[in-house]
């Protein structure tokens, strides 16, 4: 069997999500592509049929550490506690290791650990600037593979060339997003041109004959798997793999552009200013919603992140300025609403900010 079956579409969303810029003209004049995702019906994989690959060229602008949040910093350990269970006394190597923060992490665990990535920024020479190929010239015990597989056409192929590279053979530790967490709760605003892959557990039951251990992690948003990587295997769909988004996927837009616009309307013309819209994140969910608002009529006024990456720089698609959490702070009076992005940060923010603001997530509830 063979062709696909459409499950989404989405038009000129920015193939960074991440990539911050300078100025305002600049973000809304980023590069875009269209989103069309689908489901193999061979595989059973979704992915986005009409991605590009060529667009996607990572350079220093790129800013996706989330290693500022504490509740971030204990997903990392519960991540490096799985590693330990199983990768203990072996050696390591991290595939797109990124800035570094987890790799770090390992080794001052005791792990001997080498990370590739040709837009690692530091100094620890642990890190080598480039891809991992056989033309490197290492192999581990194991591969650590956190948030690439989404990243990469052709899933299987890609995890073939690891298992070549490192000579056949070694366990893997596998982590990206969760597609059955998307379409539970209605996260329109997770859906991205950078992933061109979605997953579910079951893939990784069929890409791999042998799987030690699989899961959810950080509140359901993030699958796992610890798998041989000489069981790669290419997936076989049954009809059980099938896979549709609900029918009522994107009411949260009009929602939340509903919420936005009457605190607009409600205050005039008795009163001719009003409380900023604001939202905590100003990472991909934040892009996502921010770039739906506008085009549902609501824009955005603020856009709040921790990341002093971020802080003065402007967003993908809106070129809404980023704010650090006591400048904009200073222009959100109490009980105003704050969109937060991220569910799982919301303790965290809701101590930042005092308990002063209404919370409410992309899915319109107020917490």
């Amino acid at each position: 069997m063979s062709g696909h079956r459409s499950l989404y579409r989405a038009e000129q969303l920015p193939v960074f999500q991440n990539r911050m810029f300078n100025t305002e003209a600049a973000a809304r004049g980023c590069v875009r592509g269209d989103v069309e995702l689908v489901q193999d019906h061979a595989t059973g994989l979704v992915f986005n049929r009409v991605f590009d690959a060529a667009l996607m060229v990572y350079d220093a602008d790129y800013q996706n550490e989330q290693g500022h949040s504490a509740v971030f910093r204990q997903h990392l350990e519960t991540v490096a506690q799985v590693v330990r269970k199983h990768f203990a006394g072996r050696t390591l190597i991290e595939v797109g290791c990124g800035k570094g923060h987890f790799l770090e992490q390992l080794q001052s665990m005791g792990f001997e650990i080498t990370g590739l990535d040709p837009t690692y920024e530091g100094t620890n020479p642990a890190v080598i600037r480039e891809y991992f190929t056989p033309a490197v010239g290492l192999r581990a015990d194991a591969l650590v593979l956190r948030h690439v597989l989404e990243h990469v056409t052709d899933p299987v192929a890609f995890l073939a060339q690891l298992r070549d590279a490192n000579g056949g053979r070694g366990k893997i530790y596998i982590e990206v997003p969760c597609l059955d967490w998307i379409a539970a709760h209605r996260a329109w605003f997770d859906l991205f041109y950078e992933h061109v892959n979605y997953f579910r557990l079951g893939d990784f039951a069929r890409l791999f004959g042998t799987v030690y251990e699989a899961g959810y992690m950080f509140g359901g948003q993030y699958l796992y798997a610890v798998a041989e990587l000489s069981s790669l295997r290419t997936p076989v769909c049954t009809p059980a793999d099938a896979f549709e988004f609900p029918t009522d996927f994107l009411h949260g837009v009009t929602r939340s552009a509903a919420r936005l616009t009457a605190a607009v309307t409600a205050t005039a013309p008795y009163r001719p200013t009003r409380a900023p819209s604001a939202i905590w994140g100003g990472a991909s969910k934040g892009v996502i919603f921010a770039l739906y608002m506008e085009r549902a009529g609501a824009p955005l006024d603020l856009v709040i992140d921790i990341n002093p990456a971020k802080q003065g720089r402007h967003l993908a698609a809106t070129g809404l300025r980023v704010h650090a959490p006591e400048e904009a702070l200073a222009h959100l009076p109490p009980g105003a609403d704050l969109f937060v992005m991220n569910r799982n940060y919301l303790a965290e923010i809701q101590a930042q900010t005092k308990h002063q603001l209404n919370y409410i997530t992309p899915d319109h509830e107020n917490i």
